[in-house]
């Protein structure tokens, strides 16, 4: 893939002969100021940037640094003509690579920008290294040793180091992102990058452009050609999340894209090669939807070569605690607090509950517990209200004081009703007449206890 150098200058002729003298080794953007410039990095994955150090009314300084807190800052250079050992101090500073003094000796510069672009792609490995040695497949985060999570594990594991392309099918939140993760991370090219695309995020035209790029004057506002996600994406992993919802228009070019492996820009008739291993996800039924007409027939077979059903976290009951213990570590460090057990009364409750978010609605479930807790333990009034509900909570049995000190043999004299009743009566009291507290004591919802003084027409 061709890298992409951003040109910042005020002076057009400065520009245009950087561009002319440059485009045959890189895909060339330019801008006159740090608003053209900031567009330019925001809406593309630039690798190089080249800016003069006084552009009008603009700072060079203060482009820098901009460009260098976003997620992927480029490999700066400055230019000036004004030069002086502070000014290059500052501009390293600031997060400059190097500083280069007009007028330019355009084969110093090719230099430049070929040294920058390796010193680039080491330190990006060397990251990219570390991060594999910590976390060496991306299979840590599905976590569980349910079977049907197992049978998950051992397909991800066969089919990762080929170049089948995969269709991940499963309801929100079961972790199908993850799985394209762990895919990439165990194909045998990890150090390429893994580019994701959120198709129903999107628009027709917005996504066909987000996918294949365009050309400049291809519409109305391309004022700059886009390279597109595939083309990001050559030589790694692009993940098309919530592929049933793209347009029937959009099926063709992507039929076309994964038969040919060929793309081509919006607004060009220029076929551009791309090597890139496609994964793709959906919680519709695909097969259905080509029943029904809803989508291409040969784009579910190129994209079906290898099917995963990810399971329900329903349906994997065994693993809930596993994965809650797994969150609790993992928030516990990120909001700088101990790591607390959940109360027996929380985990019955995790195990009861049928959540229908699954693994997602679990995570954001614990993370509030971690964050609202202040006790020793997390327990089930620290738990968000919406997976508590009406349901009564399995709590264990408990001896609940009553006034006349009910025994086990009492207990057994009373029928059900009256003997709910008297628990009811004998936590109010002790709760104060709080009837939040009570119901924690009783284990059962607040709802549930008002419905049930309700019933006793209390």
């Amino acid at each position: 893939m061709t890298p992409t150098l951003l040109i910042a200058d005020d002076e057009k002729a400065t520009r245009d002969g950087l561009r002319a003298a440059l485009e045959e080794e890189f895909d060339v953007f330019t801008a006159a100021n740090i608003t053209e410039a900031m567009s330019v990095l925001k809406a593309e994955p630039i690798d190089l940037l080249l800016t003069d150090l006084r552009m009008g009314g603009d700072s060079g300084m203060d482009l820098l640094q901009q460009a260098m807190v976003l997620p992927h800052p480029p490999v700066a250079i400055m230019m000036t003509a004004y030069g002086s050992v502070d000014t290059a101090v500052e501009a390293m500073r600031r997060g400059a690579w190097h500083f280069v003094t007009k007028p330019l000796n355009l084969d110093e510069v090719e230099m430049l920008l070929k040294r920058a672009l390796r010193s680039q792609k080491l330190e990006t490995e060397n990251r990219q290294l570390r991060e594999q040695i910590s976390d060496t497949s991306g299979l840590e985060r599905l976590a569980g040793k349910s079977p049907a999570i197992q049978k998950v594990i051992d397909v991800v594991r066969q089919v990762a180091p080929t170049r089948a392309t995969v269709l991940i099918e499963g309801e929100s939140g079961t972790g199908k992102e993850v799985v394209a993760h762990a895919i990439h991370r165990l194909s045998g090219r990890p150090a390429e990058k893994l580019v994701i695309v959120h198709c129903a995020a999107l628009a027709p035209q917005i996504l066909e452009s987000e996918l294949f790029g365009h050309e400049k004057g291809a519409f109305t506002g391309a004022n700059q050609r886009r390279i597109g996600r595939f083309e990001q994406a050559d030589g790694g992993t692009l993940f098309l999340d919530e592929i049933g919802e793209i347009d029937p228009s959009i099926q063709v070019k992507l039929l076309r894209a994964l038969s040919e492996r060929t793309i081509e820009r919006v607004g060009s008739n220029t076929p551009v090669k791309v090597d890139v291993r496609v994964i793709a996800a959906t919680n519709k039924n695909l097969a259905a939807m080509v029943a029904r007409g809803d989508f291409r027939e040969d784009l579910y077979f190129r994209l079906n070569v290898v099917r995963l059903q990810m399971p329900p976290l329903r349906d994997r009951a065994e693993d809930i605690i596993l994965l809650a213990g797994v969150f609790l570590k993992e928030f516990a460090e990120e909001n700088g607090r101990p790591v607390k057990p959940l109360s027996d009364l929380a985990l019955r409750h995790l195990r009861s509950y049928p959540w229908p978010g699954n693994v997602r609605e679990l995570r954001t479930a614990i993370e509030h517990g971690v964050v609202m807790s202040n006790d020793p333990v997390i327990d089930l009034h620290h738990l968000p209200s919406s997976i508590l509900g009406d349901a009564p909570v399995l709590a264990p049995p408990v001896t609940v004081p009553t006034e006349g000190k009910i025994t086990l043999a009492a207990a057994r004299e009373l029928n059900l009703h009256a003997l709910e009743t008297s628990a009811i009566r004998a936590a109010l009291a002790e709760a104060g007449g709080n009837r939040t507290r009570a119901a924690e004591l009783l284990g059962i919802s607040r709802r549930t206890l008002q419905r049930k003084l309700k019933e006793d027409g209390e």
